[in-house]
């Protein structure tokens, strides 16, 4: 019977890129994104991306914690990917949606198409720049609404086309933290836009503090039915990668209670 070649580094990026998107249940070979990955690197079967997907899980610190264990082999074979994320997370990000799109004879641009129209007006290095930050960002949210399960941590709307992949460390204030899911929020474009202005905040036992501002606004229909029934209670934090508490610390110092 003859072997399976080598996975080489572009492939090993590629189920990586995966890894970042799909909830670790459905990291199985029936699922549809598993086989269109298969599909895609076209020497690969379902069930060897998802054994590489395992593999990924299983030097993942937080499936680590949780006793997720990989054959020696897959393990060794996706470590030095990992440790890239860790120690170039913008670089690999935006790498492995680079050869994704090129995997399917596509630029990054063809894929992001929303992307191009927004920085039409940029050129060179300023318009490469802009769109790897687009790209990352986009990345970001997909790995942040799987952390939320597609839900508002404060309200529990799930509607992905209203959700946001908030920040609680702003993008522009810690570059090495721009892309750990433990930095992120999963929620709606209402509690993200007041939780950017200061309007709101989480503290580190995760309740939801209302500033004194928005407070002023309490005799206001809106305030009791989108702001003060939600006050001292908790988010819906999720089953994986909970927001970090010195992250949550960062921001409360910065709120004006």
């Amino acid at each position: 019977m003859a072997t399976s070649p080598n996975w080489t580094r572009e492939e090993l990026v590629l189920a990586f890129n995966l890894y970042l998107k799909l909830p670790f249940g459905k990291m199985h070979k029936g699922n549809e994104e598993v086989k269109r990955l298969a599909s895609i690197l076209g020497r690969r079967t379902p069930d060897s991306v998802a054994m590489r997907l395992a593999n990924f899980a299983s030097v993942d610190p937080y499936h680590q914690q949780r006793g997720i264990k990989g054959m020696s082999g897959g393990y060794n074979q996706v470590k030095p990917i990992w440790d890239e994320f860790i120690n170039h997370q913008e670089e690999l990000v935006f790498d492995s949606e680079r050869i994704l799109a090129e995997y399917q004879h596509k630029t990054i641009e063809e894929i992001y198409p929303e992307i191009e129209f927004d920085l039409k007006d940029l050129k060179g290095e300023t318009k490469i720049r802009a769109v790897k930050v687009r790209v990352n960002q986009n990345v970001f949210r997909q790995m942040i609404l799987k952390t939320y399960e597609s839900q508002c941590a404060i309200s529990g709307i799930n509607l992905p086309e209203l959700l946001v992949a908030g920040h609680i460390v702003p993008w522009s204030e810690n570059e090495h933290e721009r892309l750990n899911p433990e930095n992120g929020l999963c929620l709606s474009n209402l509690y993200d836009r007041a939780y950017e202005k200061g309007l709101i905040c989480v503290d580190t036992d995760y309740k939801i503090l209302i500033s004194k501002r928005l407070k002023a606004e309490s005799s206001k229909d809106f305030y009791d039915e989108f702001f003060g029934r939600f006050e001292s209670r908790t988010i819906r934090v999720p089953k994986t990668y909970q927001p970090k508490k010195e992250f949550l610390e960062y921001r409360l110092n910065c709120f004006e209670s």
